[in-house]
């Protein structure tokens, strides 16, 4: 068998170094026994295994498996052709045999998921000795003491009036939401209800104890949600502060924010509403006819005293 045709210039030179006939200048021993890779190398290159994906070749035969009917079965519309979505042979479509009817109210997606409470409902409990109405009610004791159901409070929980005669003693209570019969049904007794911003995770934080349930970063102290503790020798004793794990959130929407600023609400932002101002970000409060703002009343002193010094 005859040399490769890149191997031949090799068997040459060594056929030439070998000889003893030949005389070969020194300086060219270098250039001629040098090696040369075959350019086949560029042959070998390929991709990645798992690189690409080999099409499916249809209707080419049985050895690839999707030959002859490829892959669509025997006779029928869906081998013949394409079938729209929803088509049933002809006969009139579900969608219109069956229509979606009403109105779908799409802010329900938007509103609060709360829990409701009502004051009936909280009296039996405290009755029944399951909740002690000398401490601040929270959503922690409610919920610990299955007087909500802890699963189901979500945003929060909202108080309403419903059995609002049998509330014979004051309690102070915090919640997301209250109606204002629940709010005079319970200040009558004696109480005080605070409303204030929670988030499905927040509850769920201070469930298992790693939130505090009534104090945030914007929110003052209430002494009636204090929890006060007494010596043996009857002198009030300070409450020891506790490091919770997580912080409290506070609203950031306007609709929240303005709720909670609202005094008529008792929420825990009310304080940062002025005396005589609204609740609400956006509107002003309109000021009672003939009284002038503070700006314009000062324009018009300093046009009369202008006028009372002009010397012409």
């Amino acid at each position: 068998m005859s040399a490769k045709p890149r191997l031949r210039p090799q068997l040459y030179i060594s056929s030439l170094l070998s000889c003893q006939s030949h005389q070969i200048s020194p300086f060219l021993i270098p250039f001629l026994c040098t090696q040369h890779r075959a350019a086949s190398i560029l042959s070998a290159l390929s991709d990645n295994s798992g690189a690409y994906n080999k099409k499916i070749r249809r209707g080419r035969g049985p050895s690839s498996g999707k030959g002859k009917t490829a892959g669509r079965g025997y006779n029928g519309q869906k081998q013949h052709g394409k079938v729209p979505r929803g088509f049933n042979g002809g006969q009139t479509p579900d969608h219109i045999v069956n229509p979606i009817r009403g109105i779908e109210n799409r802010n329900t997606n938007f509103s609060p998921d709360v829990a409701i409470l009502n004051l009936g409902h909280l009296q039996d409990w405290i009755a029944q000795g399951r909740i002690d109405p000398s401490r601040p009610i929270t959503v922690k004791e409610l919920g610990d003491s299955r007087c909500v159901n802890p699963w189901k409070i979500g945003d929060g929980i909202k108080l309403l009036a419903r059995g609002s005669e049998k509330i014979t003693f004051p309690i102070n209570i915090v919640v997301f939401r209250a109606s204002a019969a629940a709010i005079a049904a319970i200040e009558a007794a004696g109480g005080s209800v605070t409303t204030r911003y929670y988030t499905p995770s927040s509850v769920i934080r201070i469930m298992q104890g790693k939130t505090d349930p009534i104090n945030s970063l914007q929110s003052q102290p209430n002494p009636r949600l204090q929890m006060p503790k007494f010596s043996s020798d009857g002198m009030l004793e300070p409450e020891p502060k506790k490091i919770w794990q997580n912080r409290l959130p506070d609203p950031t929407g306007r609709k929240s924010i303005e709720y909670y600023r609202d005094p008529a609400h008792r929420g825990y932002l009310s304080y940062q509403v002025a005396e005589g101002k609204g609740p609400s970000l956006f509107f002003k409060t309109p000021r009672p006819a003939g009284v002038l703002g503070a700006n314009k009343s000062d324009r018009l002193k300093k046009a009369a005293a202008a006028a009372a010094n002009r010397l012409w």
